[in-house]
């Protein structure tokens, strides 16, 4: 078992030395060292959680340019992060984020802590983005499991039935942990998430172009069909109510000098038909934003008379 894991890891490191994605928050496949900007590998991994990479190459530099420093970011206004924020959905994370750097300037001088403790303990991060800090920003060996790494070692270590099928998280984050290699431990979490992305993918996986085909257990035993599984989602007339929120939190962003709008114009601007009988599905949403603080509602506790502007 051991002779296997070493020939997985030796072929899927040559793998990414050829083809890695060529990222402005990581370094080069194979280049020796790490990236020591740890702010600039934080904002990445905020930005990409639940997020598509092409759609955060164009934020990422953006967002830099309005905030190059944790300082300057901690400094900003709440409102101004959110407005940054605009394009890339899950608004919540803005916040987190924001909370994140002040957090970090009052308790630890403006510096990204480099222990998994103190990471943990921030707004907003969990095993996975202090994983991701550690090892690439601080140049120590952990592992980190995403969506794609949970799938590719479901896959080459286990038997999946399915293209859907995947471990438990738990048993993954194990797993990941006992095969890090000895070295090049930032190489190797880079290729599993490449490849994930790119070859060993959820809906269509190039097993042709697998380098580990011949390792691979799940390769004749994943259904060429994948299954159908629907998370049943909230929504009106059709569109989930995420959606919605997002569109709340868009016109909310257009308006100038954070003037609080009325109740029922947000919810004209949202929903051209919006009447009494939407109340109670807008109040909720509205409701939801701000306990993520997003919004600030303010009223005398007639729902008509409410005002709601960016918190």
């Amino acid at each position: 078992m051991q002779n296997k894991h070493h020939s997985i890891t030796r072929a899927l490191l040559r793998w990414y030395r050829r083809n890695g994605r060529t990222l402005p928050w990581r370094l080069p496949a194979g280049h020796a060292g790490n990236i020591t900007n740890a702010y600039r590998i934080l904002i990445s991994e905020i930005m990409l959680q639940q997020t598509q990479v092409s759609r955060v190459l164009i934020k990422y530099p953006e967002f830099l340019k309005r905030f190059p420093s944790l300082r300057s970011l901690a400094r900003a206004r709440q409102r101004d992060v959110v407005i940054a924020w605009k394009g890339m959905g899950y608004n919540n994370r803005a916040v987190r984020l924001h909370q994140l750097a002040q957090a970090v300037t009052e308790h630890h001088g403006g510096r990204i802590p480099s222990t998994f403790e103190q990471l943990i303990a921030l707004p907003g991060v969990g095993r996975y983005t202090a994983n991701a800090l550690l090892s690439s920003a601080f140049g120590k060996r952990a592992a980190i499991v995403d969506v794609n790494v949970q799938r590719v070692l479901s896959r080459i270590f286990w038997t999946m039935k399915s293209f859907d099928a995947r471990r438990a998280a738990l048993d993954i984050w194990t797993f990941a942990e006992h095969i890090l290699p000895t070295g090049r431990v930032y190489d190797w979490n880079q290729a599993l998430m490449d490849f994930g992305a790119t070859v060993c993918t959820a809906r269509q996986p190039q097993c042709p172009r697998c380098p580990v085909m011949s390792l691979c257990k799940s390769r004749s035993s994943m259904m060429t069909r994948r299954a159908s599984i629907s998370k049943r989602e909230a929504t009106l007339n059709g569109i989930p109510n995420r959606i919605h929120r997002g569109r709340i939190i868009e016109r909310l962003r257009s308006v100038n000098n954070s003037r609080p709008i009325r109740f029922h114009t947000l919810g004209k601007s949202i929903l051209p038909n919006f009447s009494v009988r939407h109340h109670a599905w807008f109040a909720l949403l509205l409701s939801g934003l701000a306990k993520d603080g997003l919004v600030r509602i303010a009223g005398n506790g007639s729902l008509k008379n409410n005002r709601v502007s960016l918190a």
